[in-house]
């Protein structure tokens, strides 16, 4: 497992590992999957799916008939469950579970007649694995000029994409001339380490090369390194007319039109308590319990599941939670190998200044955050300059959460704002 060094001199350099070759291993279907709805409803008066209907493996459903939002069900069987689900940083959800049969029966409604463009996507395909956004590049009022295709990924250890693009050549091609027909665009790059400069090649793509080390692989660097543009503090990509979209997300996109059925699956990348990899593949809404099940993984009391890599990450507390669109891994990490964080005060040592990427004032920060100060931490200490990395954590001495501490203080800040804009 990644280890941090107590001081250095300058920013870690953790590498990515090289792209696995060998098959995914199938998870079998499980008896049940969940799967999440990005809001509770505030109508439920007139709800669109009810415990006890039956659903096809491909169908877009609604919780009530006006939400626009939706989601795909990934298996045939019976709705069993509905109920509201506290995420990450308490944002709310709607989890649905559904039983599942042992054959699949495939809803028709995407296969009938529906031509590739971006409105299509947006109705039939934002719940693709990959978790494509296709409602941002339909929506800002910034017209997308450049789409960037990641065919690497953005933590370490996590080799996702990278076994996207060394295996699904011809369906990446197919992949970047539906996004170029959908969002009228000519201008596609994929950037990929160096390994994999020549399958990404075959696809038609402008191939740019990215140096495989951390933390060049997050969105804020890779515009960059490969733009020379900034992305301004609190703002993303898409408002500046970049669109960025996975290795993984384009492979789906293009399967769905050439097979006409909505694709279901997730790869995975596993990692193991002792670092060593492996990729597997499941059913969307899978429970975490049964891929490990699959790959004889053991758990114990104390031991940590993660879903995504070990930088940024966030902690899963039970085993029976599923596998999501964007879950491009799941990380199991012993307890004698978890650091402990603290509630120390900042040593004031310089190791996160100097680690920062965007040259934030990071000891400065932690200490307007610890104190729920979190307008000031944005007026004077760029807050929403942090492009979470999580290295700031990472080198702390004092085990301070830093990184933690910024991304609640980036949600507590959006919903203050959120709060005052009405009162305009």
């Amino acid at each position: 497992m990644i280890r941090r060094p107590f001081f250095s001199l300058g920013r870690p350099r953790l590498k990515f590992p090289v792209v696995q070759k060998s098959s995914p291993i199938d998870i079998p279907l499980p008896s049940k999957v969940t799967l999440f709805f990005e809001a509770v409803p505030a109508d439920t008066k007139d709800p669109a799916v009810s415990l006890g209907d039956k659903v096809k493996t491909g169908q877009k459903l609604k919780i009530t008939e006006n939400d626009e939002d939706y989601f795909i069900s990934t298996v045939s069987g019976t709705i069993c469950d509905i109920s509201e689900y506290t995420g990450y940083l308490g944002r709310d959800y709607t989890s649905i579970s559904i039983e599942t049969l042992a054959n699949d029966e495939w809803d028709d409604e995407f296969a009938t007649g529906k031509a590739p463009t971006l409105k299509v996507g947006r109705e039939f395909l934002g719940c693709l694995p990959g978790a494509p956004d296709f409602a941002s590049l339909l929506d800002f009022k910034t017209p997308v000029n450049t789409l960037i295709i990641y065919g690497l990924d953005k933590d370490l250890l996590v080799t996702t994409n990278q076994f996207i693009v060394e295996t699904e050549v011809e369906a990446l091609a197919k992949g970047i001339e539906l996004l170029k027909n959908i969002t009228h665009t000519d201008e596609v790059i994929m950037v990929v380490p160096p390994h994999l400069l020549k399958k990404a090649g075959e696809t038609g793509a402008d191939v740019r090369k990215i140096r495989p080390s951390y933390p060049n692989t997050l969105p804020g660097m890779i515009v960059k390194k490969v733009l020379g543009r900034e992305i301004s503090p609190g703002k993303n990509p898409v408002e500046m007319g970049v669109g960025i979209i996975s290795a993984e997300a384009v492979v789906a996109l293009s399967h769905a039109f050439d097979r006409g059925e909505i694709p279901v699956e997730k790869i995975l990348t596993i990692i193991k308590k002792d670092g060593a990899t492996v990729l597997a593949r499941a059913r969307i809404g899978t429970p975490l319990k049964d891929v490990l099940e699959t790959l004889n993984i053991q758990t114990a009391h104390g031991d940590r599941l993660v879903l995504g890599g070990p930088m940024t990450g966030t902690t899963a507390y039970s085993e029976d939670l599923p596998v999501l669109p964007d879950t491009d891994a799941v990380m199991i990490q012993d307890r004698k190998d978890i650091t402990p964080s603290s509630d120390t005060q900042c040593i004031n040592c310089g190791e996160c200044i100097r680690a920062c990427p965007a040259n934030v004032p990071i000891n400065m920060l932690v200490r307007l955050l610890e104190n729920g100060l979190y307008e000031e931490a944005v007026s004077e200490y760029d807050l929403l300059s942090c492009i979470e990395c999580g290295l700031c954590s990472y080198v702390c001495p004092a085990m301070i959460p830093v990184f933690q501490y910024i991304m609640l203080g980036k949600f507590e800040y959006a919903r203050i704002i959120s709060v005052e804009e009405p009162n305009g």
